[in-house]
């Protein structure tokens, strides 16, 4: 992998909060980074990225999370990053969730709150149908193929620069996608620079997922200006599935965005959820 990938790499990483551990957890699959912030006795959240994004792009998030909880922010298996794939195939949905077991493991974390973005909400979303025990609260952040699939005129630029990346295509998506919304130089740098090294090996991909048996508390947030679906479309969708999550959008904001220019925001209302009391009226664990 090239220098000026994680030259672009560090210089997202150097903006976490002092004293971040980087951890590698061995699994089957390979070695997996996480990037751990927070007090080490505070109720552990584990932070999965959208596509291309890897684990170094909570760095907005960080500081405000890990004030109250442990978190731990995964670079995902099979996506650009510091994670490496060796041993065992990683093919399928199952081969994913089977990884993420290991990394749970490998973290001494029986369970865990789970919050994604993007790619990495489906991955969140998909795993708590998998192991239901393991995930006490799952966040949602603008996630796709969760609630509903894509938007018709998103597909053809999106699969354009997924089939065919290269540096100036994968750029000139991402300043389409944000138009307006705001995006972060040196997360736009990483961004666009891993492009080159997509073709690697692509993220595992499943077929847009059924979240009704969801029982857990659930918190879906959507970006107002995102293109990938219609926010209030896809939020209403989500409020007739899980009738008791917590649905809301944030105005203004485009579907790369809204972890980073929407930090502020998200992080309050992430924080409220993971403290608020459960359906029982119980304190979360």
């Amino acid at each position: 992998m090239s220098d000026p990938y994680f030259a672009a790499y560090d210089a997202l990483l150097a903006r976490w909060p002092a004293g971040t551990a980087e951890l590698t957890v061995p699994t089957a699959y390979g070695p997996t980074r996480v990037h751990a912030c927070g007090p080490v006795d505070s109720p552990p959240l584990v932070l999965l990225h959208g596509g291309g994004a890897t684990g170094t792009a909570w760095f907005a998030n960080a500081p405000a999370l890990g004030a109250r909880h442990r978190v731990y922010a995964v670079d995902i298996l099979g996506d650009v990053g510091r994670s490496e794939r060796a041993g065992l195939p990683l093919r399928t949905p199952q081969d994913l969730m089977a990884w993420l077991d290991a990394v749970l493991d490998g973290l001494e974390l029986p369970a865990a709150a789970l919050c994604g973005h993007s790619y990495g909400g489906w991955v969140a979303a998909a795993y708590a149908l998998h192991a239901p025990l393991r995930v006490r609260r799952l966040a949602l952040l603008d996630p796709t193929q969760v609630f509903s699939g894509y938007r018709p005129g998103y597909l053809p630029r999106a699969l354009w620069m997924l089939l065919r990346p290269t540096e100036q295509r994968v750029g000139a998506y991402l300043d389409w996608e944000t138009a307006g919304t705001g995006v972060d130089e040196d997360f736009r740098r990483l961004y666009v620079l891993g492009a080159g090294l997509r073709g690697r090996g692509r993220p595992v991909v499943g077929r847009t997922l059924d979240p009704a048996p969801l029982a857990m508390p659930v918190l879906a947030l959507f970006a107002g200006h995102s293109r990938v679906h219609d926010a209030a479309t896809t939020a209403e969708r989500a409020r007739r599935l899980l009738p008791r999550a917590r649905v809301q959008v944030l105005p203004g904001l485009g579907h790369h965005a809204l972890p980073i220019a929407g930090a502020a925001a998200v992080d309050a209302i992430v924080l409220d959820f993971l403290a608020a009391p459960s359906a029982k009226g119980r304190p979360p664990r």
